[in-house]
């Protein structure tokens, strides 16, 4: 019995982040009210403030549940690089590549603009940035192992400006595909970091 329950909280929660993601990228955070985010996953407004203490709490479950999976896949990639034989360029090609498979760019540019109201969620990225830091500090060090600390600091901002940038392109008409984004970022980024 506890067992069912306890998978019921788990469903709810998977169905309120999923609602909440369709919801906030298409009216946005502070114009979905918690009455419409009940009705779209399926569960009352009282279950929703049990599982969490508010909408800031539903769009920090967001970014987690995003950065686990971006970490994850970060991690992979990192592992190819220095473990696994895959050129240092083609790991930047790759990180390149996820950055521009984002998603959803609309909720992540109201959970960037919430983020600047909101040092709760704030709080959250630049904690989940300091993991992204340290891998992107691994391949920077792979790229150019003569990198002193304020270079490895620089390397760090210029990727992950990168990353942010990529993951917003469509808005700006792209002229290129993705892989060729992806191919010319990685080479430019390689070239940057060995330029220090």
């Amino acid at each position: 019995m506890i067992l069912s329950a306890v998978q019921h909280e788990m469903g709810s929660r998977e169905r309120i982040v999923a609602a909440a993601r369709h919801l906030f990228a298409t009216q946005g955070f502070h114009q979905t009210p918690m009455s419409e985010l009940a009705v779209a996953a399926g569960v009352s407004v009282g279950q929703i403030y049990r599982l969490f203490t508010g909408k800031n709490a539903v769009i920090q479950a967001i970014v987690m549940e995003d950065a686990t999976a971006k970490m994850a896949e970060l991690q992979t990639m990192n592992d190819s690089v220095k473990f696994e034989g895959l050129p240092i360029e083609e790991g930047f090609v790759e990180l390149a590549r996820r950055a521009l498979s984002k998603g959803d760019e609309a909720l992540s540019f109201e959970i960037m603009a919430e983020a600047h109201r909101n040092t709760d969620v704030a709080d959250t990225i630049a904690d989940l940035c300091r993991g992204f830091r340290q891998m992107i500090r691994e391949l920077a060090c792979v790229a150019n192992p003569d990198l002193e600390e304020n270079e490895l600091e620089g390397a760090e901002e210029l990727i992950l400006a990168f990353m942010f940038g990529l993951g917003h392109r469509t808005l700006s008409r792209p002229r290129l595909s993705e892989d060729q984004t992806a191919r010319l970022t990685g080479r430019m980024i390689l070239a940057a970091v060995r330029a220090l």
